[in-house]
């Protein structure tokens, strides 16, 4: 059965039974039907003096075509917790309509290991990515309401550096003309699109903690600068106010269930290529209240999503992961050791420790944060006993176990063996968890440091332009802030076609992007986009409703 059939013969409990389970009282939540709500935050406030749950972050092998499964290894694996009794929540993203109808579809997990009501979460959900769309666009109509209304802040619209968003994939959009038509349509100028998921609007309501701050930090958005080349913030176009009253309601945390009716909250959904990758803080410090284990992931691979998950978010947020979770499959395994997409049914021990290496610098990379790590080979039906051996044997090499799970066919019952580990991890209490960098370090130093200890680079290549823009983003006073890689998630390098794990290359950084607000350098390597475009047949070309009123083709 696909993925929606499974999903649509669940038995879904009312949502508030979901809070009960947690202790949340009905009052506390706010139903979007019988199957999903809010948690209001006036009751997360309080909270803020029970003691914290553990963290447990489920991140991944450098992704390929063949799927490696790390949203289905984290509900699995939630559901393995609370199999063998433990009080376990999942803490997840919100999928984007991008990859929704684009290539790489939804993000609701998949078989037996799936969050609930599918359909809802990969299509509008609670409409938190529309509120955060309409607040990040209101935003760039008054920067252009200003100038045509006469620029009493003077600023340069040849330095605009924020730019409107949509919740699609859209290549014809990336940069665009706008105020054509006379006078009466304001002044042209150069403009473009991101996604909404790689806006800095998502990235502050992810790092967010309480609505105040919500709003302090949009205020600290930088939009522009003028002809004298000083700063202009979203504050003093008294955009904040409006803006955080927009998301008011949608920086609620959402709370779902999985099939097996354990709560999850699913809130926030940051790209991790282009943005840090994380669901919401709110969420995963709620949960933390809420349950003794939390099990959150972090977008793409290690590289990418855990290395943001513990320099940006871990860092700001004050959370200390007690174990990490590396999803790897045989088949992805392969197409690192060299096989093509159309040849992964075969056995081929080789390939898959030739991919190993991809797998070893991960396990590398997570270790050097000081966190605890367990390999989750999330297995597929043409997985044999050698080839899982290999894997098993070269995770050992690192003294990591690693442990097949078999979440997809069978729900919890294929994750005990994994969720005993995580607890036995965790429980070891041998997490030490310390950040890559030091803040303190100029920003290039930063730059540098994750290419070559995470990405095995032998340098970093900059053109003035980019240096320049660091040393002016320092003199600003914001030499302190953690940097955000935007870089393709397919390689350890900036080649998306270069697998495994390649030494010696160089990380060309094209364009580097202050997020004053949020609290991060982006930085952008390589030809990674902002605005990704649809592949030669979108998943939307499938997506439909049926004479029954039921959507088909959604994965």
């Amino acid at each position: 059965m696909s993925d929606i059939e499974i999903a649509r013969q669940a038995k879904l409990q009312n949502i508030m039974e979901i809070g009960a389970k947690l202790d949340i009282p009905a009052e506390a939540l706010r139903p979007y039907g019988h199957d999903k709500a809010k948690i209001d935050l006036g009751y997360i406030d309080t909270l803020k003096d029970k003691e914290d749950g553990k963290l447990i972050l489920v991140t991944a092998i450098s992704p390929t075509p063949a799927g490696e499964g790390k949203t289905t290894t984290t509900v699995g694996l939630g559901d393995g917790l609370n199999r063998i009794g433990k009080k376990a929540i999942m803490a997840l993203r919100e999928p984007s309509l991008g990859p929704c109808f684009g290539m790489k579809g939804g993000a609701a997990g998949g078989g037996y290991a799936q969050v609930v009501p599918m359909e809802d979460i990969n299509l509008h959900f609670t409409g938190d990515f529309h509120a955060i769309g309409a607040a990040h666009n209101l935003l760039a109509a008054l920067i252009d309401n200003h100038i045509y209304w006469g620029n009493a802040l003077d600023i340069d619209s040849r330095r605009i550096a924020y730019r409107r968003v949509i919740d699609m994939n859209d290549r014809a959009l990336r940069e665009i003309a706008n105020g054509l038509g006379g006078p009466g349509n304001g002044y042209s100028r150069v403009d473009g699109f991101d996604i909404t998921v790689a806006s800095e609007i998502m990235a502050i309501f992810c790092l967010a903690s309480s609505l105040e701050d919500l709003q302090e930090r949009i205020g600290n958005i930088i939009v522009a600068e003028t002809r004298e080349r000083q700063p202009i913030r979203a504050k003093q176009l008294d955009a904040d106010g409006a803006m955080a009253t927009l998301l008011k309601d949608a920086l609620n945390p959402n709370l779902v269930q999985t099939l097996e009716n354990n709560p999850a909250f699913i809130h926030g959904g940051p790209f991790a290529n282009i943005a840090h990758g994380c669901n919401s803080v709110i969420a995963t410090k709620s949960a933390l209240k809420l349950a003794d284990y939390v099990v959150t992931e972090a977008g793409f691979g290690a590289d990418l999503g855990a290395e943001k998950f513990f320099d940006i978010k871990c860092r700001k947020a004050g959370l200390k992961p007690s174990a990490a979770v590396i999803v790897a499959t045989v088949r992805a395994l392969k197409m690192h050791g060299g096989v093509a997409k159309d040849n992964l049914t075969g056995e081929n021990v080789e390939a898959v420790k030739a991919g190993c290496a991809n797998l070893s610098r991960h396990i590398q990379n997570v270790k050097s944060f000081g966190v605890p790590v367990v390999v989750a080979i999330n297995q597929f039906i043409h997985d044999t006993d050698e080839e899982i051996e290999a894997v098993k044997a070269s995770a050992a090499e690192h003294g990591v176990k690693a442990i097949l799970a078999s979440h997809w066919a069978n729900g919890s019952a294929g994750t005990e063996e994994l969720a005993n580990h995580v607890v036995e991890l965790v429980e070891g209490g041998s997490a030490q968890f310390s950040p890559l960098y030091d803040l303190d370090l100029p920003l290039f130093d930063k730059i540098q440091t994750i290419a070559t200890k995470i990405y095995g680079a032998s340098e970093v290549a900059a053109d003035k332009t980019v240096r320049d823009r660091l040393k002016q983003f320092e003199d600003m006073g914001f030499g302190d802030l953690p940097v955000c890689m935007a870089k393709t998630q397919y390689s350890f390098s900036t080649d998306m076609n270069l697998r495994g794990a390649p030494i010696g290359h160089t990380v060309t950084v094209r364009e580097v992007r202050l997020s004053a607000g949020a609290g991060f350098v982006v930085v952008v390597c390589g030809d990674i986009m902002t605005m990704p475009g649809l592949p030669r047949v979108p998943a939307a070309n499938s997506i439909h409703v049926d004479d029954e009123g039921l959507i088909q083709g959604l994965f």
